[in-house]
């Protein structure tokens, strides 16, 4: 084997760094456990495979900002997994200042998913569901109750009951993979509708909801950051 001179190292090293051709570095974390996770800074990874049929998937994080999943989920119907990065609050609706988030995603163009936020409120009395996309044959929980533009997107809002727990599900109108929500702004609004009183905002969750993603499919979180006051 030939050894580069300095000089051409240095720049066929340029070359690749221009080109963003630089070699790739392993994760800090990765897991293809079922309930695999990983804490920092006050986020926890889950890799969180809790339906039947489910495939293989490996959830990896750079950093709890920079994460994503590879899944390959065979292309039948029901929930496979929500991979999420979840963040604990633990804050009343009436002493809650702000609640703010805001994504970055890259994700793929077939299969059946979701990115979405799980909110909880009240333990998991409440489950606020964000969709900010939706691919494939996806839908919403319970029936259609209103459209509304709160919280810095316009949705439509269905309501139902999976048995354990009510759920609000706000489905974005359009899709979009990169945005900021006013969290606080949606909860206070369910509100105002009398669907719930002054619930405690328990936990943020932002994640992939994955139905099938059969060959294998990458979802990338590209930056990602929730805080609550």
């Amino acid at each position: 084997m030939h050894r580069l001179r300095p000089t051409l190292a240095l720049l066929l090293a340029g070359v690749l760094l221009l080109l963003g051709q630089a070699p790739a570095q392993a994760a800090v974390w990765s897991s293809s456990a079922q309930w695999g996770s990983w804490s920092s800074g006050g986020y926890t990874l889950y890799n969180n495979i809790w339906g039947s049929g489910a495939g293989p998937q490996t959830i990896w994080a750079n950093s709890t900002s920079n994460w994503g999943v590879w899944a390959n989920h065979p292309n039948t119907g029901g929930i496979k997994s929500y991979p999420n990065a979840s963040r604990s609050v633990g804050i009343r609706l009436s002493a809650l200042r702000s609640a703010t988030s805001s994504f970055n995603v890259t994700v793929p163009s077939s299969g059946a998913y979701t990115t979405a936020y799980d909110i909880w409120a009240d333990g998991t009395t409440y489950e606020i569901m964000l969709w900010m996309n939706k691919t494939g044959a996806v839908g919403p929980l319970g029936t259609f109750q209103t459209a509304v533009t709160v919280g810095g997107h316009s949705w439509n809002v269905y309501s139902g009951s999976n048995g354990a727990n009510q759920v609000f599900s706000f489905v974005r109108t359009s899709n979009t993979s990169a945005g900021t929500v006013d969290i606080r702004a949606v909860l206070n609004w369910i509100r105002s509708r009398g669907w719930y009183g002054d619930v405690t905002l328990s936990t943020i969750q932002f994640g992939y909801e994955i139905t099938s993603s059969s060959g294998g499919k990458d979802f990338v979180t590209n930056s990602y950051s929730a805080s609550a006051s």
